[in-house]
């Protein structure tokens, strides 16, 4: 009896330090998170875990319209969180994301006798009404053009200087707005026109046939994802097993070198939004964000953990809670299982080996030991209710009659 007890003690022990430990780390630089555990899961449940995280291979963050919508619903939530955003915060919040609808340098005229190319006007107009010289918000002045603008403005003798001089410099300002990309625009670069990201097809200019086609990064990336998990399942020699590890590393690294510049793209988005409030309105807080799949699964192991073992080590539905543990352990287990064919992951592993019986199942064997026992009876809160349901149920039998 003693030592079932301090056993049900010890286990809960665990439990609440375990809990207490990740929910710690919530406030420093590198919170807690099952997300490498769960990701890199092995043995026939595989797919179950890896899912349990939402996006295992961080596909959303290479999809645009996935993204976009992401930032904008980011915006919309900013506006609301501050009621009290001034019309220019508001434009410049959206300049930020969208692009301003138009670029302008002011410009008393143009130089005399300047005109236009057909082409160059579908980019840039002179506003005589306003007195600005305008860029598309969409179209963007590159190199070429503003160079074909410099030498229609000098060819002209017959313009002042004065004027010529005047229109470089709106054109050199308006060329350096344009120069700057919206976050969106920098977000199809990465993930639409980039060629080394992906990829490029070459067409025939008359039969506009496909001539030649170069896979990107992009589509690297998932056709490594499908071919290891589709060896995966048929890998039972130790070499097996270790050439797709060395694949695993390479697909990981290539998963960072797609998707950090995309996370950091909508972490500057978000930091630069916060520059446009006043310090009375930082006072409001960061904008609430829903949790995400993986933080969900975060919480939830931590407050089981906490709460499971509080209740083992209190004495507390001490059958319950064994039994709610074990589940909770056998989920562990059943992750990474110490099975034949199952390579185990050295971080996970550290410094021992286990082959179908490891620490985990020991304790699952331990808390179902518990559960069959009235430990909680015998030293928990357990007793204290049992004591009380007794002397009501005593209060309620009426006293033998007596003839």
């Amino acid at each position: 009896m003693l030592f079932l007890v301090l056993l049900r003690l010890a286990i809960g022990w665990q439990f609440v330090y375990e809990g207490l430990w990740k929910l710690n780390t919530f406030s420093t630089a590198k919170p807690w998170t099952s997300a490498g555990y769960l990701r890199n899961a092995r043995g026939p449940l595989r797919g179950f875990y890896r899912e349990m995280t939402g996006d295992p291979d961080d596909l959303h963050w290479l999809d645009y319209d996935q993204v976009a919508a992401r930032l904008d619903a980011y915006r919309d939530a900013f506006v609301i969180q501050h009621p009290d955003l001034t019309e220019a915060q508001k434009l410049r919040l959206s300049d930020m994301l969208d692009g301003p609808v138009q670029f302008s340098a002011p410009l008393a005229k143009l130089p005399d006798g300047m005109k236009f190319t057909p082409q160059l006007e579908k980019v840039i107009h002179y506003d005589a009404d306003n007195k600005l010289l305008v860029v598309d918000g969409k179209q963007h002045l590159i190199p070429k053009e503003k160079a074909e603008l410099e030498r229609i403005a000098k060819k002209d003798t017959s313009a002042k200087p004065a004027d010529v001089q005047r229109f470089l410099k709106a054109l050199d300002s308006v060329y350096r707005q344009s120069a700057k990309l919206s976050d969106k625009e920098r977000l199809a670069v990465l993930l639409k026109i980039d060629p080394e990201r992906v990829g490029i097809v070459y067409r025939d200019e008359k039969t506009k046939e496909v001539v030649e086609q170069r896979k990107g990064k992009i589509t690297q990336y998932k056709e490594m994802l499908a071919r290891h998990e589709d060896e995966l399942p048929r890998a039972h020699e130790a070499f097996e097993h270790h050439h797709l590890d060395v694949q695993w590393g390479e697909i990981q690294k290539l998963r960072a070198e797609l998707v950090n510049p995309i996370r950091s793209l909508e972490s500057d988005f978000k930091q630069e939004a916060r520059k446009l409030l006043t310090p009375e309105q930082l006072t409001r807080g960061p904008v609430p964000e829903p949790l995400s799949e993986q933080q969900r699964i975060d919480h939830a192991t931590i407050w089981a953990l906490l709460l499971i073992g509080g209740l083992l080590m209190v004495g507390l539905a001490t059958r319950f809670s064994a039994i709610a543990a074990a589940i909770l352990l056998l989920s562990f287990y059943l992750a990474i299982p110490p099975w034949p064919g199952v390579e185990e992951l050295i971080e996970t592993a550290g410094p021992e080996h286990s082959f179908i019986i490891n620490k985990n199942l020991i304790e699952v064997v331990a808390l179902l030991a518990i559960a069959a026992m009235p430990t909680g009876q015998w030293f928990g809160v357990d007793r204290l209710f049992a004591g009380l349901v007794g002397k009501r149920r005593s209060a309620n039998v009426p006293p033998p009659s007596h003839s």
